[in-house]
């Protein structure tokens, strides 16, 4: 029964993994590749997201099926303070609900593979379908506070990205957390250790944590997080975060 102790299981999460439709991921990102890979890591649930994009969500969701892996829809948004939040929801149709709203928040230019890299758009076997031409590595005119409000109206939920880097992190953009912001998560990067990030940073202290890879590469995948949750989906996820109900998350190295 849902919601019981006696229901709960440990699960391997990688919450950031970014497919050939960002154009700084390799070509190898396609999804049977993804989700073989999610396998031999002994993942259980992994989030997919692209940067301000959520078209290849379905394709690795479609590769998914059967094979004992999870699938939350997402994208990595870029905020006009040039932070990265990781938007994850349950379903594809989210995702792409929300990703209307971040096309429209975007420049209107054009993405130049000469400098950024090619943005492909791939069926679930990973063969080509179309390319994406719009410019997706740029920041959208939406906040922090925009982003978070506006995930959490279409039911899903945001980490803020990689807050111990310099580039694209909260912390270095912004310098605190703001107030208020109703954030699930902070992400480290799968490089920093946990005990060296708290001693870094302190404002860390009293947030939930988890560690993801920020795959844009196979070998990039990882398992260093674990969920102890019912089934794996965005509740599941937000009430490990939260200690609630017996669930409970742990980072391992």
């Amino acid at each position: 029964m849902q919601g019981t102790d006696a229901a709960l299981r440990p699960i391997w999460v990688d919450l950031h993994v970014h497919t050939v439709l960002s154009p700084c991921a390799e070509v190898e990102m396609i999804p049977p590749l993804i989700v073989r890979r999610a396998r031999e890591l002994g993942l259980g649930l992994i989030a997919i997201t692209d940067h301000n994009s959520a078209e290849n969500v379905e394709a690795v969701q479609r590769a998914a099926r059967g094979s004992g892996v999870a699938v939350l829809a997402g994208m990595e948004v870029q905020t006009r303070e040039e932070a990265h939040i990781l938007c994850l929801f349950d379903a594809a149709e989210q995702a792409l609900a929300w990703q209307e709203t971040v096309y429209a928040s975007l420049p209107q230019l054009k993405n130049r593979e000469d400098v950024f890299g090619a943005q492909f758009v791939v069926d679930e076997t990973g063969d080509y379908r179309h390319t994406n031409e719009r410019l997706l590595l740029a920041s959208s005119s939406l906040s922090v506070e925009e982003v978070v409000s506006g995930v959490r109206a279409l039911g899903g939920l945001c980490i803020a990205a990689h807050v111990d880097r310099q580039a694209y992190g909260l912390l270095a953009n912004l310098g605190f957390i703001p107030s208020g912001l109703a954030l699930a998560a902070l992400e480290l990067s799968r490089l920093m250790p946990l005990e060296e990030a708290l001693t870094r940073y302190p404002q860390l202290r009293g947030w939930p944590l988890v560690v993801s890879g920020d795959a844009h590469r196979l070998s990039e995948m990882c398992a260093h997080t674990l969920i102890t949750c019912g089934e794996p989906s965005v509740r599941e996820l937000e009430w490990a975060l939260q200690g609630k109900a017996g669930r409970k998350i742990k980072l391992l190295p």
